[in-house]
């Protein structure tokens, strides 16, 4: 069966969810605190979202910054989370845990039951493991539909080949999202390195405060803040459509 190409636009906010429908993105993954690489969002901001957007949209279930071994009560938290999520009628979750050894952690497999029909991507953690051929099986075990990845490298481009070698070892039994450092400028060479079909990235630009007044003594905290870009996430989707990508 043929996949199409699809984008997916990280969002760190409200607004950066409707700029992502706007521009035409396939699918939302909603997050807050982005610039530390995400956590969940509030009730509020779930809320509001589910309310406005129209579009597919996948919660991130992350608990807090930092590595991703958690303790019993982040994972209890976590299953709040994700209950919460299928109350609100999100359509899916994004999660992902792993032991001391970088190894998936099995309770995710509580993590996945508690999703119940929603869809489940598991998220770069997986870039943290010890080994990602290995933990690609593990993932695909607890029934993930998805996994995003860098190949386990800084950024998708840097980690093509190796998430080329997922997706030929995924044979079609879970989905392999490129993300992390992907622009309009590099998603073809990505495409065509990757093998991949399925595309993630935030799209942001600077989003400048509109106040007129700020205190000068504070000049270590910014009034401006990072918005998926319109014209970005257009232009990611524009250089997505000029990829010709093999069948099957």
């Amino acid at each position: 069966m043929t996949q199409q190409p699809l984008l997916e636009i990280a969002a760190g906010s409200l607004g950066s969810a409707l700029a992502a429908q706007e521009g035409g993105a396939d699918r939302v993954e909603l997050c807050s605190s982005l610039a530390e690489g995400g956590i969940t969002p509030s009730h509020g901001m779930l809320a509001v979202v589910r309310d406005r957007v129209r579009i597919p949209v996948y919660v991130l279930v992350r608990p807090r910054d930092g590595d991703f071994l958690y303790d019993d009560a982040d994972f209890e938290m976590m299953r709040r989370d994700i209950e919460t999520c299928a109350q609100l009628g999100f359509d899916g979750v994004v999660i992902g845990a792993l032991d001391a050894d970088g190894v998936v952690d099995p309770r995710c497999r509580e993590l996945v039951s508690a999703a119940g029909k929603l869809g489940v991507t598991f998220h770069r953690a997986i870039d943290a493991s010890a080994d990602l051929r290995r933990s690609l099986e593990e993932v695909v075990a607890l029934g993930c539909e998805r996994v995003l990845t860098s190949g386990g490298c800084a950024n998708a481009l840097a980690g093509a080949a190796a998430i080329a070698g997922l997706v030929e070892q995924a044979a079609g039994r879970i989905r392999i999202l490129a993300g992390a450092g992907i622009r309009s400028q590099n998603l073809a060479e990505v495409a065509r390195l990757s093998r991949a079909h399925e595309f993630h990235g935030s799209a942001r630009s600077v989003r400048r405060s509109a106040m007129r007044y700020l205190n000068p003594a504070l000049q270590g905290l910014s009034p401006d803040t990072d918005q998926t870009s319109v014209a970005e996430v257009r232009a990611m989707k524009s250089a997505l459509a000029s990829i010709a990508f093999p069948s099957g």
